[in-house]
C-alpha cells in the first residue's frame, strides 16, 4: 500500500475522531457508519486523490490476514450474542438460511458465473462461495442488541452471518479443486469427507470445547477463589487464537470454532443467570465493587459474558473502520462494467429473495420477517476474505482480476444499498412490531 506512514495515521485519527463526536447523529440519518466509511475510501483511492494505492490481487497475502482478524474477532461477538437454547426454535430459521439458502445462492450464482460472466466452472462455483454469505462485519445494524433480544428476524440474521461464514468454505475449497488448485479425490470423496463433514463438524466440536472449558474455568476461579478477575480482553483473544488454531491444526474450519467458542462462552452465563435474562452488571457498580461483582457466584457468569463482548464490539467497529476505508481504496473505475452491475443486481435483489422464500418454506416467520430477512443479505469483509484466500491458493491471474470486479462490486454495491435503507427499514419494523404487541 502507498501512502506516507504519517499521512495514514492522521487520516485514521480524524476518521476516528470525527465518528466518535457524530456517531449519535449519523444514528439518525438514513445511512450507515459503513457507508461513510466507504465514501472517505474512495476519495482517498487512485480514483481520487490517490492518497492510497492497494491492488487487491497484489496486496492479496496482507489482505487475506487483516480481513481474517476482522471476521474473526465478528464472529466471535455473534456467537456470544444469541442467548438461546441449542434446541431453541429460534435456531431455525438461522440454521436454515446458513444451509439451504447458502447452497441455492452458490448454485444460482455459479450459473451466473458460468453463462453471462463467461467464467468456467470451477471459478463460477468459487465465485458463488465467495459472494454466497452473508457478513457478520458489517450487520450489526441488524443484529441482536442485547441478551434479551428475542426478535427472530435479529436472531436469524445474527445467526445466519455467524453460521454461514464458516458452511461457505467447502463449496471455495470445491471450486478451487474444479480449478485443479485444491485436490478433491476420486469421486470428490475427499471432498467430501474432509472439506465437508469433518471440517464442518470439527470446527463447531472444538469451539464448543474450548468455549466452555474455558468460561467454565474462569467462572470457577472467580467465584471459588476470587482469582482471575480483570484483563478480559486477554480472555477474548486467547480464546479466538486458540480456537483458531486448534482448528487449524485438526484442519477444521476455524471461522466455525470462533463463532462456535463465543456461542458456548454465552451458554455458560446462561446456564449461570438460571436462564433469567441478566441485569447490566457492568453499569450495576461502583468503582470500588468490580471485584465483588466480578466473583459473586451470582454474577461472576454475566460479568465475564459483558466484560468480554464490550471489549469485542469495539476491536469490530474499529476493523470496520480500516477494512471498509480499504474497500474503498481498491474500487476501480473499469470494475462497473455492465455484466458485473448485472451479476450483482441479481443476487441481490432476485437470488437473495429466492433464496430465503425457498429455504425458509415452512418455518414460523412474518411476513414482513421474510421480506426483510431477504432484503439484509448483507455481503462484506467475508467476501473479501474468501477471495484473498483463492488469489493466495493460485487463483490464475485473468481470473483473480475478474472475480475481485465482481467480488469489490457487490460488496460496495451491498454497503450502498444496505446503508441507506437499514435506518429506515428497521425504524418501520420496529413500530410495526410495537404496534402488534400493544393490539395483542
Amino acid at each position: 500500500m502507498s501512502m506516507p506512514f504519517e499521512l495514514l495515521v492522521l487520516v485514521v485519527g480524524a476518521l476516528l475522531i470525527v465518528m466518535a463526536l457524530s456517531g449519535s447523529v449519523l444514528k439518525r440519518l438514513p445511512l450507515s457508519t459503513s457507508l461513510f466509511y466507504l465514501a472517505v475510501g474512495v476519495v482517498l483511492g487512485p480514483e481520487c486523490a490517490g492518497l492510497i494505492r492497494v491492488d487487491f490481487v497484489r496486496d492479496a497475502p496482507w489482505l487475506e490476514r487483516v480481513t481474517e482478524l476482522a471476521v474473526l474477532l465478528s464472529l466471535f461477538t455473534a456467537g456470544m450474542k444469541l442467548r438461546s437454547r441449542n434446541k431453541d426454535a429460534a435456531w431455525t430459521m438461522p440454521l436454515r438460511l446458513a444451509s439451504a439458502s447458502m447452497v441455492l445462492t452458490i448454485a444460482a450464482l455459479t450459473l451466473v458465473g458460468y453463462f453471462l460472466l463467461k467464467l468456467p466452472l470451477g471459478a463460477a462455483v468459487l465465485l458463488g462461495a465467495v459472494l454466497a454469505p452473508t457478513d457478520p462485519v458489517l450487520a450489526s445494524d441488524v443484529q441482536v442488541e442485547h441478551a434479551g433480544d428475542r426478535d427472530r428476524l435479529r436472531f436469524a440474521l445474527t445467526g445466519e452471518a455467524g453460521l454461514n461464514d464458516g458452511t461457505a468454505f467447502p463449496f471455495v475449497m470445491l471450486g478451487l479443486g474444479l480449478l485443479a488448485l485444491h485436490p478433491l479425490g476420486n469421486l470428490a470423496l475427499r471432498w467430501i469427507g474432509v472439506d465437508l463433514l469433518w471440517a464442518v463438524a470439527a470446527g463447531l466440536g472444538v469451539g464448543a470445547a474450548l468455549g466452555t472449558g474455558l468460561g467454565r474455568l474462569v467462572v470457577y476461579l472467580r467465584s471459588h477463589h476470587k482469582e482471575a478477575v480483570g484483563l478480559e480482553e486477554f480472555v477474548t483473544l486467547g480464546l479466538i487464537a486458540l480456537s483458531y488454531g486448534a482448528a487449524l491444526l485438526l484442519h477444521a474450519y476455524a471461522f466455525l470454532a470462533v463463532f462456535a467458542a463465543g456461542l458456548s462462552l454465552r451458554r455458560i452465563e446462561r446456564k449461570g443467570s438460571d436462564e433469567d435474562v441478566p441485569g447490566n452488571v457492568l453499569l450495576e457498580q461502583s468503582a470500588d465493587e468490580v471485584h465483588e461483582v466480578a466473583t459473586a457466584p451470582e454474577h461472576a457468569p454475566a460479568y465475564l459474558v459483558q466484560t468480554v463482548l464490550s471489549f469485542n464490539e469495539q476491536l469490530e467497529r474499529v476493523a470496520e473502520v480500516a477494512l471498509v476505508l480499504l474497500l474503498g481504496a481498491l474500487l476501480r473505475w473499469e470494475y462497473f462494467s455492465l455484466p458485473v452491475l448485472a451479476s450483482a443486481g441479481v443476487l441481490l435483489l432476485v437470488i437473495r429473495p429466492a433464496a430465503v422464500v425457498l429455504g425458509l418454506i415452512g418455518t414460523e416467520r412474518s411476513q414482513s420477517q421474510t421480506w426483510l430477512v431477504s432484503w439484509f443479505g448483507i455481503r462484506g469483509i467475508g467476501s473479501m476474505y474468501y477471495l484473498a484466500f483463492a488469489v493466495q491458493h493460485g487463483l490464475p491471474p485473468h481470473l483473480a482480476e475478474q472475480l475481485t470486479a465482481v467480488t469489490l462490486v457487490v460488496v460496495a454495491s451491498s454497503i450502498v444499498l444496505h446503508g441507506i435503507s437499514v435506518t429506515p427499514f428497521m425504524s418501520l419494523y420496529a413500530k410495526r412490531r410495537t404496534g402488534d404487541s400493544a393490539r395483542a
